[in-house]
């Protein structure tokens, strides 16, 4: 079961505009009661690996060895959003350490403003 935390791999498909595309590592950020709940979609935040873009309001740094991927990324907090389970990686690659997703946690509310 994919959880709260975990680093899978996902298709987003064909480039439309600035939204994520292609195969790319992203972040659960769904709460692990709705991942359960067999809903069709999961929350995600996409990595990129353009660590400049670290610089940006919201974007968090996610070092390699804490995510279980090959490179640095960023959490491009500001294109979270729902995917549809079959465009997901059933197996994770990693789990982000608690540090990490407070940092995330912290990027999401800033984001939205709770």
């Amino acid at each position: 079961m994919i959880s709260r935390g975990d680093v899978v791999w996902v298709d987003f498909g064909a480039p439309r505009g600035s939204e994520p595309a292609k195969i790319r590592p992203s972040l659960v950020i769904q709460d692990d009661w709705l991942n359960e709940s067999g809903v069709a979609t999961i929350v995600l935040i996409p990595f990129t690996s353009q660590v400049r873009l670290q610089a940006f309001p919201g974007n968090v740094f996610i070092p390699a060895a804490a995510s279980g991927l090959d490179k640095d990324s960023v959490a491009v907090v500001p294109q979270i959003g729902p995917v549809s389970r079959e465009s997901i990686e059933p197996h994770p690659v990693g789990h982000l350490p608690g540090y990490l997703m407070a940092e995330v946690s912290a990027a999401v509310r800033l984001l939205l403003a709770v």
